[in-house]
C-alpha cells in the first residue's frame, strides 16, 4: 500500500492558523488534500494534526484523521520525519502495511497530482530504496553568497575562493521545495535525514514559494491566480 501523510499542526506562529486560513477560496490544507486525491498512487490519505479544527476541516475535504498527534510531536522543534514515522507506526498497529510513504505538506498550493505520481515512479525506478525530494534550483550560485557583519554592516564572501569563478562554471545548487517527499516506510521509521542521498525531483523555481510571512502569502496568491486554473483544474 502507498500512504500519504499531510502534517498540519495548529501552532503556526508567523502566520496564525496558516494550515486552514483561506487561500484563493479554500482552506490552505484543502489544496494539498485534493492534489493527493487526484493522484493515482495513494491507497490512504491521512492528516496528522494536534488540532481539532484542522482535523474537522481535513475530514470535510475527504482526508482521514484516525488519530490526534501527541503534543511532544507538535511543538516548534518537532521534525517532519518523526511525525511521519509516528503516523506510520499508529496505522501499522492496526494491521496496515505500507511500502512507500509520501509526506505532502499542508501549505503547498502549487503541488501537482501528476508530479506526486512521478515522484513515486522516480523512487521505484531508482531500485535501491533511496528517498525522493521535490526540490528546485537556487536562483543564484550559492558559492558567491555574501554575509553581513552584524557590527560593521560590511560584506564578506562565504566562499572567497570562488571570487573569480564565473557563475556558469559553478555547480548547480538545490533546496527543498516544501511540497512533497517520498521514502520507504522503513526509512521514514528510522526518522533519519531524508535529504541526504535523496533523488531530486526537480521543480521550476517559479512554482516554488515558501509561505512564511504575510508578504509571501500575498505573492503566492497573486501568482496562483495568474496561472489561470493550472492548479484548480489539474
Amino acid at each position: 500500500m502507498r500512504l500519504c501523510v499531510i502534517p498540519a499542526r495548529g501552532g503556526s506562529k508567523r502566520i496564525p492558523r496558516k494550515n486552514i486560513r483561506h487561500f484563493c477560496g479554500k482552506p490552505m490544507i484543502a489544496w494539498s488534500i485534493q492534489a493527493a486525491q487526484r493522484a493515482t498512487c495513494f491507497d490512504k490519505i491521512v492528516v496528522s494534526t494536534d488540532d481539532d479544527e484542522i482535523a474537522k476541516i481535513a475530514e470535510s475535504f475527504g482526508a482521514d484523521v484516525p488519530f490526534i498527534r501527541p503534543s511532544e510531536l507538535s511543538d516548534d522543534f518537532s521534525g517532519t520525519a518523526p511525525v511521519i514515522a509516528h503516523a506510520i507506526r499508529v496505522l501499522e498497529s492496526s494491521g496496515l502495511r505500507f511500502d512507500w510513504v509520501c509526506c505532502l505538506y499542508a501549505t503547498a498550493p502549487f503541488v501537482r497530482a501528476d508530479e506526486i505520481d512521478s515522484g513515486l515512479e522516480l523512487g521505484i525506478r531508482g531500485g535501491d530504496g533511496s528517498p525522493v525530494v521535490a526540490a528546485t534550483q537556487y536562483p543564484y550560485p550559492i558559492q558567491r553568497a555574501l554575509k553581513k557583519d552584524p557590527k560593521s554592516g560590511k560584506a564578506s564572501m562565504w566562499y572567497p575562493e570562488y571570487f573569480s569563478a564565473r557563475s556558469q562554471d559553478l555547480p548547480e545548487a538545490y533546496h527543498d521545495a516544501g511540497q512533497f517527499s517520498w521514502a520507504t516506510s522503513k526509512l521514514w521509521r528510522s526518522a533519519g535525514n531524508m535529504l541526504e542521498g535523496a533523488m531530486i525531483f526537480s521543480l521550476p523555481s517559479w512554482r516554488v514559494i515558501d509561505i512564511d510571512t504575510e508578504e509571501d502569502w500575498k505573492r503566492a496568491e497573486l501568482i496562483f491566480n495568474a496561472l489561470s486554473g493550472m492548479f484548480k483544474e489539474q
